[in-house]
């Protein structure tokens, strides 16, 4: 699965938009809409993420989401 599906499931599991995200990690949605399809977010977005959305750095691997 790749990193923008894994993002995008864990906002449908979280109840929120991919915008709300975007919106909470400060970043503008054109950017982050990019970076998703272009797969090039970075480890340091990966955490910011993980950490709005209060779940483990791991639910990114090829694993189902694990909450804290």
């Amino acid at each position: 699965m790749k990193t923008s599906d894994m993002i995008r499931q864990l906002c449908d599991q979280m109840n929120i938009s991919v915008s709300e995200l975007t919106r909470r990690l400060g970043q503008s949605p054109q950017n982050f809409g990019k970076k998703l399809r272009r797969e090039t977010i970075t480890l340091e977005e990966l955490k910011a993420i993980a950490d709005v959305m209060d779940v483990k750095l791991s639910s990114f691997s090829f694993c189902p989401m694990v909450m804290k």
